[in-house]
């Protein structure tokens, strides 16, 4: 019987899958006619037999429910930024597209916003700016939505400042694998009552359950803002730039390193605040950013500010934050020996990397880069999005995963037939 025949749920669009909701590997490369099924997909992709949109929470848990009763292997969807994100899954019978729940709810007063996971993060950032509000939150993914940017979990530069991502949760409502909706902590900051449920859904893939909509704690929208911009001539001088900073009274929103393989060095750091009160910083700054050439001033953010590239391998490191400049300097050099381009940035005072590869770097090369930054003590290396020919080779997205038995129990406790995702996590969660 087609799923088409069994698959009717109130409050849910409903229809067949085609190439351009493939999940996987090579999902932005498919050209495929028709809908065929994901058996039928090219390798490292599938494409989903069936695609529901439900329009809020209550239809999400009914078609949840429905693909528990048919025992069908689920994967959600937002905008598609991170389709290709983790491990293909082993299997897909059905993609759950969350842009039907698209709402905010502000609060202003109480510096609260609840948002529909499917709502547009450009669009929740218009709204809290035309309040005088922000979620510190610097989207590395440009048209992402809520529910994927927690799904996947990475932040931004402003995580120094601020916390990362699932730091401002403050409550989450989930669809668990069999339909039933999971609500944690609420629309109080305050509100600490039961586990933190939020905090495992946030970078699990929708492994654990479909997030339906989270609750945030918000910041005012500061009056000023500046960008000290200074070029790092070298490992040690960077090492020095970065100790001088830590020795300031600044209180940076964000240290952004941007350390590019065959390119010169630079640290960005924001400082926002009121006009009256940068200037002093500002040059606090500058002096502890002194080296070759003079820092550069700028009144708002570099073009593309914390945004990812949107294609090739990308991987997240992580390391002592006094170490970041070594890691990335070592993960450059391992790239250029054997004749790969690199680019490592991120919040260089918190420890937080991302290394993107060009658009056909060889397997061998990412091989490479991970093996010498993970060999480093207190570091890891975990590729984030790997092109077909680095899954086709077999290289270790991962890592040593510590607490990875723990998962694999978390894993069956809240999706028991190993249906959300499958495969699509560490260890083949």
């Amino acid at each position: 019987m087609a799923l088409a025949e069994h698959l009717v749920v109130e409050g849910c669009d409903l229809r067949a899958g085609t190439a351009d909701d493939a999940i996987g590997a090579a999902a932005p490369e498919v050209s495929v006619e028709g809908a065929p099924p994901s058996h039928e997909a090219p390798p490292g992709v599938l494409i989903p037999a069936q695609v529901a949109r439900p329009a809020d929470t209550e239809a999400l848990a009914r078609v949840m429910a429905a693909a528990a009763r048919h025992g069908l292997t689920v994967v959600a969807r937002g905008h598609g930024t991170a389709s290709d994100w983790g491990a293909p899954p082993h299997a897909l019978d059905l993609l759950v597209d969350t842009t039907g729940l698209s709402w905010i709810e502000h609060i202003a007063g109480d510096l609260v916003v609840e948002v529909g996971a499917g709502t547009p993060m450009r669009e929740l950032t218009a709204v809290l700016a035309a309040a005088g509000q922000r979620l510190s939150h610097d989207p590395v993914r440009a048209d992402a939505t809520v529910g994927g940017l927690l799904a996947t979990g990475m932040s931004g530069p402003r995580r120094l400042l601020t916390g990362a991502l699932r730091d401002l949760v403050i409550g989450m409502t989930v669809v668990r694998a069999d339909g039933v909706v999971a609500r944690s902590g609420g629309r109080v900051v305050k509100n600490v009552a039961g586990y933190d449920l939020a905090k495992l859904h946030t970078g699990a893939l929708g492994t654990l359950g479909i997030i339906a909509s989270v609750a945030f704690r918000l910041h005012p929208l500061p009056t000023a803002l500046c960008v000290v911009t200074a070029r790092v001539p070298s490992l040690d001088h960077g090492r020095r730039m970065l100790a001088a900073l830590r020795a300031r009274t600044a209180v940076p929103s964000a240290v952004e390193l941007d350390w590019p393989a065959n390119e010169p060095s630079h640290l960005h750091v924001v400082l926002e605040g009121t006009p009256d009160g940068l200037p002093a910083r500002v040059d606090d700054v500058c002096a502890a950013l002194r080296g070759d050439t003079a820092p550069e001033v700028a009144g708002e953010l570099p073009p593309g500010w914390g945004v990812l590239p949107e294609r090739g391998t990308l991987a997240f490191l992580t390391c002592p934050p006094a170490e970041a400049l070594p890691v990335a300097a070592l993960a450059c050099e391992v790239a250029r020996a054997v004749g790969a381009d690199l680019r490592v940035r991120g919040p260089a005072a918190d420890g937080a990397l991302y290394a993107a590869f060009p658009p056909g770097t060889g397997a061998a090369a990412v091989a490479e880069v991970a093996a010498a930054v993970r060999a480093r003590p207190g570091c890891s290396l975990r590729v984030l999005r790997a092109e077909p020919a680095v899954h086709e080779a077999g290289v270790d997205l991962w890592g040593e995963v510590p607490g990875l038995p723990l998962m694999r129990a978390i894993k069956d406790s809240f999706d028991p037939g190993h249906r959300l995702a499958p495969g699509r996590f560490a260890g083949g969660i």
